[in-house]
């Protein structure tokens, strides 16, 4: 498994002097995910859950609905220039009847950190379909408890805590449990490492928990939300327009600037009691 942090010199100035010393980086790496042996996409990524990655990502694409769609998870043979097995290549075979995916969700060329719908090979297949609809998730939790869930989930960013360097997502209860957390370079990674573990622990569709998020709220981590049954996507930061009209659009309740002892209701205010 590759490191989830690399260490490298680095030349600090500040008003108390000018030294060197040794900082911690949020390590990223491609990983190509196939399905079946034929490569599906490469994104980049921090090393660490890819599994869950891999389990997340086909969900959010509609490829699959829960565990029992996929057959074994594998790692391929991918060595460094010293013959190490690098573990960034990563092949999923599906179960029996498990249509494989369409040419919608295939990506031309790699998927950034950044971007989780960028080079799809078709626009018509960035707005998908949930067979889980979040309309109907009677999922509610207190203003006073969703205030104090970046805390708590800023308190197991272990990773960022040594590098700040990372994003974070996190299942939670409306009783305000945090269930998982999961960090990554791409906040699309994050969420897609979180909605994987609960694939595998058998908790999709997953009415019963609001996701959170440590950036803002973009359409791509909405959808992701929708296509995972989830009814609440609370963001630290701000959400974009279209994260908004397509919350709107499936029933869901989306919150912006969750800072301190406020938040901006966007959507859905019903889940939230005051």
């Amino acid at each position: 498994m590759g490191r989830v942090t690399v260490r490298r010199p680095v030349r600090r100035i500040s008003a108390t002097g000018d030294q060197r010393r040794p900082d911690a980086l949020a390590a990223e790496e491609p990983l190509e995910l196939r399905v079946g042996g034929k490569a599906l996409a490469v994104t980049m990524r921090t090393p660490g859950h890819d599994v869950e990655l891999a389990h997340g990502f086909l969900l959010s694409e509609g490829v699959i609905g829960g565990r029992e769609d996929i057959a074994v998870a594998r790692y391929c043979d991918g060595v460094d220039d010293q013959g190490r097995n690098t573990y960034n290549v990563l092949d999923i075979a599906l179960a029996d009847g498990v249509p494989p995916p369409d040419t919608g969700v295939e990506r031309n060329f790699y998927t950034t950190s950044s971007c989780g719908v960028c080079g799809k090979a078709a626009l018509d297949a960035v707005k998908l379909r949930t067979r889980f609809p979040p309309a109907g998730a009677a999922f509610a939790v207190k203003s006073e408890t969703l205030s104090g869930l970046p805390d708590a989930l800023r308190a197991r960013q272990k990773v960022f805590a040594s590098t700040g360097g990372l994003h974070a997502a996190a299942l939670f209860t409306p009783d305000g449990e945090i269930a998982v957390v999961r960090e990554d370079v791409g906040r699309h990674n994050a969420v897609d490492k979180v909605l994987g573990w609960a694939v595998l622990e058998g908790r999709i569709p997953a009415p019963g928990h609001g996701l959170l998020v440590s950036g803002r709220a973009s359409f791509e981590l909405v959808q992701k939300a929708a296509m995972a049954g989830i009814g609440l996507l609370a963001a630290v930061s701000a959400p974009s327009s279209l994260a908004v009209e397509l919350a709107e659009e499936n029933g869901m309740t989306l919150v912006g600037f969750l800072r301190g002892d406020s938040m901006n209701l966007y959507t859905g205010d019903h889940r939230i009691l005051t």
